[in-house]
């Protein structure tokens, strides 16, 4: 198969100020500060913010004309975006004959990032053999390889953040005659901005490599001791291998001090697994499948870094790291983890239709304490196959009726090694002989209790075929209560220590999920299937183990907390303040009467008002409330398949109902002005003839802003999204015969072409953090904080069978 696509910027993407709308927006954010901050007003502290004296500086100037319009309306979003082919080829081979088969696969892949200079190239193979050598004796064995390397970049969300702060009076690059001419024009080159580099600058003077090589491969032997009994051995390793060398030139490191790094990573794992299987079938009504096994898993981690800065040239990049004038420093650290294992299962079939299964598993985990390292995780289940029962088999209606239930017990060792255990670190100083000297302490409690998390589950099911399964419904309704949670629990801070790793308390999910499959049209030339699928899922937090509850900051961790764990409710719930809008002008008496949350200074008419809860004229932790979930109410998709003759037409629609979304983005995107670029919403600020709104009166930011985790930060992120859209056409066999083919098909899609929102809710309501972003914590479900932006992407390709 060969495919090619080309990505473009998805849906929503949130409205940034122009050239001239900023000016203004800063122009009358200045005027507005002498309102708020009236005493630094008249101490001449906003002199120099003046926007018409900011704009006089010699890198400035040359960007507006005579009359003070701005020569430039960079929308940045544009320049930040590439447009390159992506490809993708695969090929693969398979045959053999009555004794041996074999298959083999290759791979290439290129793929182009949306962002300038991005990229994940992968090359990969795979090799599978069977042979039955006896008739008691089967072996075999797979082998893969896959090299991939990619340049990510931008690591820490700073360039999709950039796209909305980036001055848009600012050019890329300063032009022709420009003192600075040919030179990255930076936000940090207007005067009392926030100093920080373009995203263009950033995407083009740095770069993240991250160069991964996975070799992996296993063997097995079947052996038949007897016509029912079997056992089965596998033995598999996997060894992964990363390099990730990192530059940043000398125009973005600082102090025109080039910085490079290189990391190294080498993971090696291993697993033996057997297996006993005994088959009995005791009469035509009665068969018996019984298995016990036995596993042991392995994984070796070694990681390297050094890296060097303030380096004679940028030549050199992440090649040469003695080349940098400051010390080489590196670091290191290993780990390991195992995990054994050991199960066995009873499956009883009686007359095909009463279907019972028991199954029980033993697994210990080297991560946690010497007395919690093994649990025990039995399960049950029984279906009944009520459809061919006799009252049942000769309906003309329903054609498959089936019912289960279940109850298991699963466990969660998702958790880094030596949890469990205090670690020593180095980094400590201490004063011996009037010296500063280095030293090894201890950087973290031990908890010597720390157990596997588990889950009950409990499930009920139905699976329904109607008129010859043109109808098929599917339906589970289950409930799972999770104890011993695996969490960061606080500590007294006479511990000198912030939290410990402990089994902190229990919660349950509750939900329902359906599946609906017809067969619409049914006809030689033309078919018409639809798809359909919801799941509805709740959950809350029954007890926790810590005396109070658990707080969480999301996001990019520089507000207060935007999460919590409550007893009763769901996990990782927003947390802030309750937005009620802007203070009026017939409600000045009363804003004043509060004190002050705009740094001591009095609150005005054009200044945010929240819900005081307990009525103390005091806005703080104790106003604090739930205010919003991040979990849906229900989601799913929808999926219709069209087929006539040999063309075929697939419409995937993906939604999510009633969750919300945090977006902190607008704590740097419209809460403050006048040092970077904002969202276009401040065009709906406060003004005495515009108050029934949720933003406040533009101010410089040093006039006392106000930002806080609050429920103007939480949008309705319920969503209808075109996932995918696809056309193809399968040549007819009389074409085939004449070029020796089995199949061959083209086709063109579409991927995220559309998305339906909350008119409120700026951007993409599905989180994709880059490293290190927003949602990648139990505290960040739903939370927005500039993520890297979804793509619609464009696809055509080729399958070709032989």
């Amino acid at each position: 198969s060969v495919e090619y696509n080309v990505k473009e910027f998805g849906p929503n993407l949130a409205e940034v100020l122009n050239a001239d709308e900023y000016l203004q927006v800063e122009q009358l954010a200045w005027q507005n500060s002498e309102k708020f901050d009236p005493a630094g007003w008249a101490a001449g502290n906003y002199a120099n913010l003046e926007p018409r004296l900011k704009r006089q500086d010699p890198n400035i100037a040359p960007l507006f004309d005579s009359n003070g319009n701005p020569l430039y309306d960079t929308y940045w979003p544009s320049e930040v975006q590439q447009h390159r082919l992506s490809q993708n080829h695969q090929l693969g081979f398979s045959g053999g004959n009555e004794r041996t088969t074999y298959a083999l696969s290759i791979g290439i892949n290129d793929e182009q990032g949306l962002l300038k200079n991005t990229y994940q190239k992968r090359y990969s193979g795979r090799f599978s053999i069977d042979d039955q050598v006896k008739e008691w004796l089967k072996v075999g064995g797979s082998m893969s390889y896959n090299y991939q390397t990619e340049n990510l970049a931008d690591t820490n969300d700073e360039v999709p953040r950039r796209m909305v702060e980036d001055f848009p009076f600012l050019p890329v690059r300063y032009p022709a005659g420009h003192p600075r001419e040919g030179l990255f024009a930076d936000n940090r080159d207007y005067p009392f901005a926030e100093g920080t580099f373009n995203s263009v600058h950033r995407l083009d003077g740095q770069k993240y490599i991250l160069n991964t090589q996975t070799a992996s491969g296993s063997v097995y032997t079947n052996i038949g001791f007897t016509k029912n009994l079997e056992m089965r051995t596998v033995i598999g390793a996997n060894v992964i291998t990363q390099e990730n060398p990192e530059f940043r030139d000398a125009t973005l490191a600082g102090n025109s001090q080039a910085f490079a790094s290189i990391s190294n990573n080498k993971e090696t794992f291993w697993s033996i697994e057997n297996y006993l299987t005994y088959n009995k079938e005791i009469n035509e009504n009665n068969s018996l499948t019984a298995l016990l096994g036995v596993s042991w898993q392995q994984s070796n981690s070694l990681f390297v870094n050094a890296e060097s800065n303030n380096f004679p040239t940028d030549y050199f990049e992440y090649n040469n790291l003695r080349a940098g004038a400051d010390n080489l420093r590196v670091d290191s650290n290993a780990q390991r983890e195992a995990l054994n294992s050991y199960f066995g299962r009873l499956n009883y079939n009686l007359f095909s239709k009463y279907l019972f299964t028991l199954t029980g598993r033993a697994d210990g985990s080297s991560k946690f304490g010497d007395n919690n390292k093994f649990a025990f995780f039995p399960s049950a289940a029984f279906a009944w196959r009520v459809s061919d029962e006799n009252f049942l088999k000769d309906s003309k209606t329903i054609s498959n009726l089936k019912l289960r239930t279940s109850y298991g017990l699963t466990g969660n060792s998702e958790i880094p090694p030596y949890t469990s255990l205090s670690l020593l670190g180095s980094g400590y100083q201490t004063i011996w002989g009037g010296n500063v000297i280095g030293g090894t302490g201890l950087n973290r409690l031990a908890n010597p209790d720390l157990k596997w998390e588990k889950t009950a589950q409990y499930d009920l099911g139905l699976e329904l075929g109607l008129f010859n399964n043109r109808i098929s419904i599917e339906t589970d309704v289950y409930y799972r209560k999770t104890t011993d949670m695996l969490l960061d629990a606080p500590v007294p801070q006479s511990s000198g220590y912030v939290n410990i790793r402990r089994n902190v308390g229990s919660m349950e999910n509750k939900g329902l999920e359906i599946s609906l499959n017809t067969k619409n049209i049914l006809t030689p030339d033309f078919s018409w299937n639809t798809s359909f699928n919801i799941s509805m899922n709740r959950n809350k937090v029954l007890s926790l183990a810590t005396p109070s509850d658990i707080f969480g900051v999301g996001g990019p961790g520089i507000t207060n907390e935007t999460n919590i764990i409550r007893i009763g409710e769901p996990v990782g719930a927003f947390w802030g303040l309750t937005r009620l809008g802007v203070w009026g002008t017939d409600e000045a008496e009363e804003a004043a009467s509060f004190v002050s949350y705009r740094n001591n200074l009095t609150l005005l008419p054009g200044d945010i008002k929240y819900k005081d809860f307990n009525g103390d004229k005091i806005i703080n932790d104790d106003d604090r409330t739930i205010i919003g979930n991040g979990y849906p109410t229900a989601q799913g998709s929808l999926i219709n398949t069209v087929n006539y003759k040999g063309l075929d037409l697939t419409f995937d629609l993906q939604y999510s109902w009633g969750n919300d979304v945090m977006d902190m983005n607008l704590h740097s995107s419209e809460d403050r002005q006048s040092l970077a670029n904002s969202y276009r919403t401040v065009l709906n600020a406060w003004t005495p003839d515009n108050q029934n709104t949720m933003i406040a009166q533009v101010r410089d930011t040093r006039a006392g802003y106000v930002t806080n985790v609050d429920s103007h930060w939480v949008k309705d992120g319920s969503f209808l999204r075109g996932r995918n859209l696809v056309l193809g056409y399968s040549f007819g066999p009389e074409l085939l015969e004449r070029l020796y083919l089995n199949k061959l098909r083209v086709y063109t899609s579409a991927q995220n072409f559309f998305l339906v929102v909350d008119k409120e809710l700026l951007g993409d309501p599905e989180v994709i953090p880059i490293r290190g972003g927003a949602g990648n914590n139990v505290f960040s479900q739903g939370m927005k904080w500039h993520e890297y932006p979804r793509a619609t992407t464009f696809v055509i390709g080729l399958q070709v069978g032989i």
